[in-house]
């Protein structure tokens, strides 16, 4: 089954120790469940890290990366509810992406999630996706242990939507930042194929210049309607 539409929420998180019952249970009792009853949202999963850094990570799968940016999300952005704002004052880290899904191999949902962060040249944006979509993915989910397999890039005009609005306050991105997500059932099986297939060697053809960021995590909480 792919995913639940074309466009991808990421929100990389961390709170200290001293914050993290409060936190979870915001995300687990409020955030996903408001986000995922947003226009064009579908489903939100959070996971934990394993081997990977900050220590949570969440997707919030919608119709379009366009969703992201429009009057009602961006409104809502602006107009936390108190225990957000609450929580997210607390954050000690936060990375947030919004991406268009340029391949999907999923074919399931597991409890083990790999995430591999790099940035191609946008030239060979066409042969990457060529690339990723008829040969390295469906190779990769036909490993044991893997069920599946996407990739998104950041748009950087829907990225950037909350700065404008001043909704939100974060770092402005400026290289089109991208994201494969693997799905499997093993964590040892998830994470040595991951590695053995995104080396900056095979990625070096589509203008990787720098070892992308590999991380592991285990799958804690969703929802979807």
């Amino acid at each position: 089954m792919p995913l639940l539409g074309k466009g991808m929420l990421i929100t990389l998180t961390e709170v200290s120790a001293r914050d993290e019952r409060d936190y979870n249970e915001w995300y687990n009792r409020e955030h996903i469940d408001e986000r995922v009853n947003l226009p064009g949202f579908h489903r939100a999963r959070r996971y934990v890290a394993v081997r990977a850094t900050p220590k949570y990570l969440a997707t919030y799968e919608c119709d379009t990366v366009d969703d992201l940016a429009t009057p009602a999300y961006l409104d809502r952005l602006a107009n936390q509810t108190p225990w957000s704002q609450s929580v997210m004052a607390r954050f000690t880290h936060f990375t947030r992406f919004t991406l268009r899904i340029q391949a999907d191999r999923t074919h399931g949902v597991g409890g083990v999630l790999a995430t591999v962060r790099f940035v191609p040249d946008p030239r060979r944006r066409k042969a990457l996706v060529e690339w990723l979509s008829e040969q390295a993915l469906p190779k990769l989910i036909a490993r044991p242990g893997l069920l599946g397999a996407a990739v998104g890039e950041n748009d950087l005009e829907v990225a950037h939507a909350p700065l404008q609005d001043k909704s939100m306050d974060h770092p402005k991105a400026e290289e089109a930042e991208w994201i494969a997500l693997i799905e499997g059932t093993d964590v040892a099986a998830v994470g040595a194929a991951t590695r053995a297939l995104f080396t900056q060697r095979r990625l070096r053809p589509f203008g990787v210049e720098i070892a992308p960021t590999i991380g592991t995590w285990r799958f804690l909480f969703g929802n979807q309607r």
